[in-house]
């Protein structure tokens, strides 16, 4: 399956809904991905993140 990711907060998934927001405004056209594990990191509040998971850089 193709990795999408979500339109409204960015994490990348596989399926046709993201389980954090809930909508199915998904996308496979998307630039880079970035791995936040820790939230209070200097890349994870420049980018809004605020819960660990993978994430497009650019949708």
């Amino acid at each position: 399956m193709a990795k999408k990711a979500c339109r409204t907060c960015k994490r990348i998934v596989i399926g046709n809904s993201c389980p954090v927001c809930k909508t199915s405004d998904l996308t496979t056209t998307f630039q880079g991905i970035v791995v936040i594990f820790d939230v209070e990191s200097d890349i994870a509040k420049k980018l809004g993140i605020t819960a660990p998971g993978k994430y497009a850089i650019r949708v």
